[in-house]
């Protein structure tokens, strides 16, 4: 994007790549979401976006106790 251009290298050398930065984490975010989404996607009847599986399914869930005491 910027080649040739000493201050954007000296910018980059001193501070490091900021946008590069920026980017992977916006992506990383935007997968984490998608996966946390994707129970929801499938309850709803939405395919998953096109290229991309699907997350395998939970295999097991937590349950609440029942209020009282306890058994030991």
């Amino acid at each position: 994007m910027f080649q040739d251009s000493p201050i954007y290298d000296r910018l980059i050398a001193e501070r490091g790549d900021i946008p590069t930065q920026v980017r992977r984490e916006a992506e990383r975010v935007s997968r984490e979401i998608e996966f946390a989404m994707q129970p929801l996607l499938q309850s709803s009847g939405h395919a998953p976006p096109p290229g991309r599986p699907a997350p395998p399914a939970p295999t097991w869930q937590r349950s609440a106790l029942p209020p009282g005491p306890q058994p030991l």
